[in-house]
Formats: structure tokens, sequence, C-alpha cells
């Protein structure tokens, strides 16, 4: 049908369009900014209800495009790249709205929400590639597009991170492109829905292929800060609040973490990776990346430095999962998609307000937040305790499938400890946060306080995100055996394309 060859190209233009009329509108005519960008979240969000039911019903969805003999860009959509599609869609409406009161009073917020609105339609077109080439296409698009929201603020600070985030992005971008064109001369082009293309392979090109896979893990490996390549992501902290919480939960990281996903699922297969003994490696960069980001964070005095430290650990339990390689981890490492989005998000929000609202950047600074913002440290508390790992909330859904998955795999139990002491240390870097807020007396004037709105702590609009993201992250896991939730389309997507 027609329509279904037409609903990823809209699902694309309808962020792709709104964003390119707000580059034209004048820095005074937010209203039309604001509706623009309302109305491309809405549309987009109907457009992917759309297709979540058509690809559950059984319906396919592609649009192609042939630039040479054996080269197209190929979209289209299978209940992973939903997963990522809608995680984007949801937490992309939530930060249009935060960001719209965070940048009242700003400067350039045209320039700003244009390519906030593009970056999230290179976003979409990751998840929708139906092939590398696609893929690498819209990889590398995503770069130049969150560039000029990294360095926003135009400080020598932002500029030095913005040069940092380049020349850490364009150099794996790099790497994965000479990985992508070496698959490529041996096997032609790469479909996400043929993931054994590569066995005929082994016999005479294992070897390639083993060098492949470890030039295409590093290409999205920067993206994804797995260590020693997450250099950039606390220094992009610089950025604003939307932004950071754009890289960390709807965009950069994301997109690295789904390419983990996509290259040893999809490009590789899990029987290959096994075969070629390439999954052991990429647990070990995790656990390594799981365990040192945690130890960083610890040490940040800054919160969203802490934050970012944070990420840089918690998205690899993506690549652990992968890793892994059985049905209960790939499940744990794929719902941790979502609900580390969620979660991180609500976390950049309140420090966005904290920081808005009075002036506070540090930890040290922040005893007797509580009592001045309630509503926020009350989302960020929901938000860390997720984190943290502690039931009913969304990160110890993750962490259970992920935990089951290492015992039910020979030879990988002592993960546990690794998910055990990584939970320690997410303790150990959120509660004294959480303690100090509540429990500790303001021992300072706050450096500002831009004052109550009407009933509100700060606007509502910095206030509402983070309140009902903090919430859902409460709801994925309290109803995580509901068949409406994440879990249960992640659940859907392993028994139908990665089980035994």
């Amino acid at each position: 049908m027609i329509w279904q060859n037409w609903l990823l190209i809209m699902i694309l233009l309808s962020s792709l369009v709104p964003g390119l009329i707000i580059f034209t509108l004048a820095e005074s005519n937010r209203a039309w900014r604001t509706t623009l960008n309302l109305l491309g979240a809405t549309m987009k969000m109907v457009l992917v209800l759309v297709m979540i039911i058509g690809i559950s019903q059984g319906h396919s969805f592609a649009a192609h495009l042939s630039l040479l003999p054996g080269l197209e860009l190929v979209l289209r959509a299978d209940p992973l790249s939903a997963l990522f599609v809608a995680l984007s869609t949801l937490l992309w409406l939530f930060t249009t709205i935060y960001a719209v009161a965070y940048l009242e009073d700003a400067p350039n917020r045209s320039h700003f929400f244009g390519y906030f609105s593009i970056c999230v339609s290179v976003t979409i077109g990751i998840a929708l590639a139906g092939n590398l080439l696609t893929f690498l296409f819209f990889f590398e698009m995503l770069t130049l597009t969150t560039y000029p929201l990294v360095i926003h603020r135009g400080t020598a600070e932002a500029m030095a991170a913005g040069r940092l985030y380049l020349l850490y992005s364009l150099s794996g971008g790099l790497l994965l492109f000479v990985g992508v064109v070496w698959l490529h001369v041996l096997a032609g082009q790469i479909d996400f829905s043929r993931p054994g293309l590569l066995v005929p392979l082994l016999v005479q090109h294992r070897q390639s292929l083993i060098l492949i896979f470890f030039l295409l893990m590093a290409g999205v490996g920067v993206k994804a800060a797995l260590v020693p390549l997450h250099g950039w992501l606390p220094r992009a902290m610089v950025a604003p609040a939307p932004v950071s919480a754009l890289l960390h939960a709807v965009a950069v990281v994301k997109a690295g973490a789904f390419g983990i996903m996509r290259i040893v699922l999809d490009v590789y297969g899990l029987p290959l990776s096994r075969e070629l003994g390439l999954l052991m490696p990429l647990t070990l960069a995790a656990t390594l990346t799981i365990i040192y980001g945690s130890l960083l964070a610890i040490r940040q005095d800054n919160l969203k430095r802490r934050l970012a430290y944070s990420t840089v650990s918690q998205v690899s339990y993506i690549a652990l999962g992968i890793s892994i390689g059985n049905p209960l981890a790939i499940m744990g490492g794929m719902v941790h998609l979502v609900h580390q989005g969620i979660m991180k998000i609500t976390l950049f929000f309140c420090a966005g307000n904290i920081a808005e609202t009075l002036g506070l950047h540090n930890i040290s600074r922040m005893n007797g937040v509580g009592r001045r913002l309630p509503l926020t440290m009350a989302a960020f508390t929901l938000a860390a305790m997720g984190m943290i790992g502690l039931p009913p909330m969304a990160g110890f859904v993750s962490k259970w499938y992920l935990g089951l998955g290492a015992i039910e795999q020979p030879g990988h139990g002592w993960l546990l400890v690794v998910l055990v002491l990584s939970s320690l240390l997410n303790a150990a870097y959120f509660l004294p946060i959480i303690y100090g807020a509540w429990f500790r007396k303001q021992e300072e004037a706050w450096p500002e306080d831009s004052g109550r709105k009407g009933n509100w702590e700060c606007h509502w609009m910095l206030v509402v995100p983070p309140l009902i993201t903090a919430v859902v992250s409460l709801l994925v896991g309290l109803l995580a055996n509901s068949n409406l939730s994440p879990l249960a389309w992640v659940r859907f997507i392993v028994s139908t394309r990665y089980g035994p």
C-alpha cells in the first residue's frame, strides 16, 4: 500500500519541516516557534503510534531510494526500530515543552529550535535505517546537527567542548566509514533484516570480519561513550540543560547504544559473533565502562558532570545485555534503552531547574534545595532511585533481567558481582544528593532565586515534564508485566527475532 511506503518518510518530515521553517522565524516570534515545535511533536507521536499498531498487526513499512547500482538508502520499520523511535518521539515532546520555558529569554532561540528539530529527525533516521549504509548516513548527520547545540552558548568553554566533540565524533565516524566500506566490498549491501549474510565469509575472511567488527564498534562506541572513548561527554555538559537531556536520553548516546545492538544482532548475528569470539571483548568493555564511569561520577561536585559520568556507566548496561547474548540478557539491555532514557531525562530536567531557578551547579551547595524546589527534587529522587535499581522502579527491571541472563549464560555468573557493585556505586553518588537536598539545612543564600511562578516553584513548563517522566519511570517498573509496558514490547522483539 502506498500509505505504508510513505508513513516512514512522513515520520521524518514531521520534525524536519518544522525545524527548517523555524530557522526563518524572527527571534521575537515565540508563538509560531512554539506552535510549530509542539505541532510537529504531536504529529510525530500520532504517526509513530500508527506505525507501532501496524507492526503489531504484521504490516510492513519500508521506503527505498536507489543511489547507485547495489547502493540504496532504505528506511524500514521493525519492532526494534519502533522501540527507539517511540522513545525518541515521546521524550522529544517533553524536552520541547521544557526547552520553550528554559530558553524563554535566551538569544538565538530560532537557531536552537531549528537544529533541535532536525537533530530529532536524524535520530529517527538512525532508528529507521534498514541497512548499514543508511545507518552510516544518518549517524554522521547526527554529529553535524548536534554540534551547533553543544556550542549554543558561544562561550570559550562551549567552543572548546564543541571542538572536542567534533574530534571524537568525526574520528569515530571515520572508523565506522572504513568498516562499512570494507564490509560492503566483502559482502555487498548489508540489510538489517538478513543477519546471516556474513556467515558464508567465515572461512575465507575470518580475520577481516574480526577487524571490521572492532572498527564498527569503535565507530559507534564514541557516541555510546564506551571507555576510553567517553571523554567528550562530560565536557559537552556546558550546553544548556535541554541539550544535555537530548544528548543523554534521546539522541547521541542512545544512537551509539542502538548501533551496538544493530551491529551485533543484525549485521553479524549472535551465532557468528560467538563463533568469532566477539562477545566477550564487548562484555569486558561494557564492564569496564560501568565501573569506571561510576567511580568518576562519585568524584564530581558539578551536578551535570556527575550525571554525565552516570550516563557513561548506565548506557553500558545496554551493551552488556547484548554481549551476554541470551534472550533474558538481551531483554534487560533493550529495555534499559527505554528505562535509562526516561530516568536520565528526568535527572537532567531537574538539574536544569536547580541551575535556572537558584543558580546552583555544585552538589556541595545544594543542601536544603528540597524545601525550595520540592516537586523538582521529588522527581529527581524517583529517577535516582531508579538508577540505583531499587524496586519497583524501572532500573530494577533492567538489572533483574541482566542478572538473570548472566546466571543463565555459562561462565558469566561473575557479572552478578559487577551489577551489585554498580548499584552500590550508583547509591554512593546519588544518595548524598538526595540526603543533602531533603535533610540538611541550607548553609548559605542561593546565588540567585528567580522566584516562584504563581503556585509553582518555577515556571510550570519546567516542572511538569520531569514530574511526568519521573512518574513514568515508576509506572514502567510497577506495570512491567503489563501488555502495554516497554518490557512487553521488548519480549515481543526478542521472541520473534533473537530468541533461541
